[in-house]
C-alpha cells in the first residue's frame, strides 16, 4: 500500500512547551545521516570489493563465450529455446554489474568505472547507458517524488490516482483498475523497450556524452548477436530465439527492480525532505538469503543502496543490521518484506492506484514536532 507524505519533516516548528527550537529539527536531521555516514566509514565498509568484482567480469565474460560456444554446437534445433532463457539470465547479471559499475562501486578511479559501464552496458548487454544512467541519477535524487521520479512518471501504468483519472477512454480507465495483474505480463516487453530507449536517446539530438562510443558499442553487440543467431539457426527458430531471450531477459529485470519502490510512499512536489528519511521511507528491502542477493544482483538491500549507492554489493549485507538499528533508534520506519509478499504489495497498490484509492499519510516526523 502506498501513501502520499503530506507535510515537510523539515518544516521548523514554532519554540514553545514540548517543542524543539525553530531551526533544531531540521540541524538534527541533517545530522543524522553524517552520524550514520562516520559509523559506516568507521567500521570499513566502504571499502571496494576488488576481488568479488574482477572475479564476476571474469566469470561472466568467460561464462558468455562458453554460451556462443554451446550455442554453435548444439546447431539449428528448438533446445536452443533453452539457451535464449540461459542467455537472458546471463545477460541480467551482466546488467547488475553495469549499475554496479555506473554507480561507481567497483574502482577508485571514476574513468575505470566509466569504461566498465559502457563496456557491460553497451556492448556486453546491448543497451544504452546514457539513457538508463540519466533516468537513474533522477531517481536516486528524488525517489517516488511527484514530477522529479521518472520511475513513477505517467505512462502505460499508473503510479497515483490522478494519473488514472487522466486516462482518456473508458476502455484505458478500466484497465488501469486491473493494471496490477497486467504489471507482471507486461514486463515481458520491458526487453525491447530497454533497447529501444537506448538506442532512441544515443541517436536524438540531446547531449550525450561518449555518443560514438556508445552506438558503436552498441550497433557492434546488435549486429553480430543477430547474426550468429540466423546463421546457427532457422528463420523461425532464430526470431523464437531472439523473443524468448528478450522476454525473459525483460521480466527477469523488472522482478529485480519492481519490489523497490512501488507501493511505497509517494511524496508530493512541494514536500521536503532530508537525506536519510528520503531514501529509508521510500524504499523496501527483500529478505531472504544469499540466493536473493545473487537473483536481484544486490537491490534487495535497496535501503542500503540508496544511502550508500557507491557501495561495493557485498558490503550491502553487512550494512543492513547497522542501518537498521539506526533507523529503530530516529523511529524512522524501515521496510523488509519477502520477495513474494513485495510483489503482491506490487499488484495491490497498482489496482488501488487505478481504482482511485489510495491513503494519506501524515509524516510520522511532522506528527512528532506538532505534539
Amino acid at each position: 500500500m502506498s501513501q502520499t507524505l503530506t507535510r515537510s519533516p523539515l518544516a521548523d516548528e514554532p519554540a514553545g512547551p514540548g517543542r524543539p527550537p525553530r531551526g533544531a529539527a531540521r540541524e538534527r536531521q541533517v545530522s543524522d545521516f553524517t552520524t550514520l555516514t562516520q559509523r559506516v566509514q568507521a567500521a570499513g565498509l566502504m571499502r571496494r570489493a576488488y576481488g568479488y568484482y574482477w572475479s564476476k567480469l571474469i566469470g561472466l565474460t568467460a561464462a558468455g563465450l562458453a554460451l556462443a560456444v554451446g550455442f554453435v554446437a548444439l546447431g539449428d534445433t528448438w533446445w536452443q529455446m533453452g539457451t535464449a532463457v540461459v542467455l537472458a539470465l546471463l545477460m541480467t547479471q551482466i546488467a547488475f554489474v553495469g549499475h554496479d559499475a555506473a554507480h561507481r562501486q567497483i574502482f577508485v578511479s571514476g574513468k575505470w568505472n566509466e569504461w566498465v559501464s559502457l563496456i557491460v552496458v553497451n556492448l556486453f548487454a546491448g543497451m544504452g547507458l546514457g539513457w538508463w544512467q540519466r533516468k537513474h541519477n533522477k531517481h536516486h535524487a528524488a525517489p517516488n517524488k511527484l514530477d522529479a521520479d521518472p520511475d513513477i512518471a505517467p505512462g502505460v501504468l499508473a503510479y497515483t490516482p490522478q494519473a488514472a483519472e487522466a486516462r482518456k477512454t473508458r476502455l484505458t480507465r478500466w484497465l488501469a483498475t486491473k493494471q496490477g495483474w497486467f504489471f507482471f505480463p507486461l514486463l515481458l516487453l520491458e526487453g525491447v523497450n530497454l533497447h529501444v530507449q537506448g538506442i532512441k536517446r544515443v541517436l536524438g539530438r540531446g547531449e550525450v556524452k561518449r555518443r560514438w562510443v556508445e552506438l558503436s558499442f552498441i550497433a557492434f553487440r546488435l549486429v553480430s548477436y543477430f547474426a550468429l543467431v540466423f546463421l546457427v539457426l532457422s528463420p523461425g527458430k532464430a526470431a523464437a530465439f531472439i523473443g524468448v531471450q528478450l522476454a525473459v531477459f525483460g521480466l527477469y529485470m523488472g522482478l529485480s527492480f519492481a519490489p523497490n519502490h512501488i507501493g511505497m510512499p509517494i511524496v508530493p512536489p512541494t514536500v521536503k525532505i532530508d537525506f536519510l528519511r528520503r531514501q529509508v521511507l521510500m524504499s523496501r528491502n527483500i529478505s531472504g538469503g544469499r540466493w536473493v542477493d545473487t537473483f536481484m544482483g544486490g537491490l534487495n538491500f535497496q535501503v542500503e543502496h540508496h544511502l550508500f549507492p557507491s557501495m561495493a554489493r557485498p558490503n550491502l549485507r553487512k550494512v543492513a543490521p547497522m542501518v537498521r538499528a539506526y533507523c529503530e533508534q530516529l523511529e524512522v520506519r524501515y521496510t523488509e518484506t519477502s520477495i513474494a509478499q513485495s510483489y503482491r504489495a506490487v499488484a495491490t497498490y497498482l489496482n488501488r492506484v487505478g481504482r482511485g484509492g489510495l491513503d494519506v499519510w501524515a509524516c510520522p516526523l511532522a506528527v512528532q514536532y506538532r505534539v
